[in-house]
């Protein structure tokens, strides 16, 4: 893969918390915790995290 591995090709959807991890800059460890606690705007499907590039990258925006 190139350096957009987790994020689906035309979309926005980022799969899983290494690749959700590089889009906030946070360590996969530190997104796995927001992940697991609700903190972030994601999903687990078929166990797996999914989040929209877009909302996350507006979350922190906000947040800021």
């Amino acid at each position: 893969m190139s350096g957009n591995e987790g994020i689906s090709a035309g979309n926005d959807i980022v799969w899983g918390a290494a690749a959700i991890a590089k889009v906030i800059n946070r360590t996969p460890r530190q997104t796995y915790g927001l992940l697991e606690t609700g903190a972030l705007p994601a999903k687990k499907i078929g166990g797996q995290w999914a989040a929209s590039k877009q909302k996350l990258l507006s979350f922190f925006a906000e947040a800021a």
